[in-house]
C-alpha cells in the first residue's frame, strides 16, 4: 500500500479537525504536512472524486469534507486511493513448469495460496470498513485542539 493511503488519511482527519474552520488550502495542507503541493494535490483530487472531499475554488477555497467523518470509512480512502483491485491476484504458477500442466494435479479449484490470500484480503477489507475517520478522531482526542491551535497560528 502507498504511502499516499497514509497522507490522505491524515489529511481526512485533520480536515475533520478543522471542520469548523472553512476549506483548508493545499498550500496550507502541503505545508502542514511538509509535502510537495503538486504530490498531495494529486491525493486530494481522487479524495474529491470519491466524494470523501469537496473542492472549492476561488482565494478563500480548498478542501474540506464531503460528508461527516462517522460516514467516511477507512475503506473508502484505500479504494480512492488505491482503486478498487484485490491485493493478490493469482497468476496460477502452479501450473507452470514440471509442476504443472500433465502432473495429475487438480488445477479446477483455486489452490490453498489463493484461497487463504483471499480470505486475509476479506478479513483486511472489513476491519477498514469497519472503522471511521470518527474513530481515528476519538483516538486521539488531545491531537484535535493542538490542531486547531497550531492551524489559528498558521493562519493568523
Amino acid at each position: 500500500m502507498g504511502e499516499g493511503v497514509e497522507w490522505g488519511l491524515h489529511c481526512c482527519v485533520t480536515l475533520a479537525w478543522l471542520r469548523d474552520e472553512g476549506p483548508v488550502s493545499i498550500r496550507r495542507l502541503a505545508a502542514w504536512f511538509d509535502l510537495p503541493q503538486e504530490y498531495l494535490k494529486k491525493r486530494l483530487q481522487a479524495l474529491t472524486r470519491a466524494g470523501i472531499l469537496a473542492s472549492t475554488p476561488g482565494a478563500r477555497g480548498g478542501f474540506s469534507l464531503a460528508r461527516p467523518p462517522e460516514r467516511i470509512t477507512l475503506m473508502d480512502v484505500v479504494t480512492a486511493l488505491q482503486g478498487p483491485s484485490e491485493l493478490f491476484r493469482c497468476a496460477e504458477i502452479r501450473q507452470r513448469g514440471v509442476g504443472g500442466q500433465g502432473s495429475g494435479h487438480d488445477v479446477s479449484r483455486p489452490c490453498g495460496i489463493s484461497t487463504a490470500m483471499r480470505r486475509a484480503e476479506l478479513a483486511w477489507r472489513r476491519e477498514l470498513a469497519a472503522q471511521t475517520i470518527a474513530d481515528l478522531m476519538a483516538l486521539a482526542p488531545e491531537s484535535a485542539e493542538r490542531t486547531r491551535r497550531n492551524y489559528s497560528r498558521m493562519t493568523g
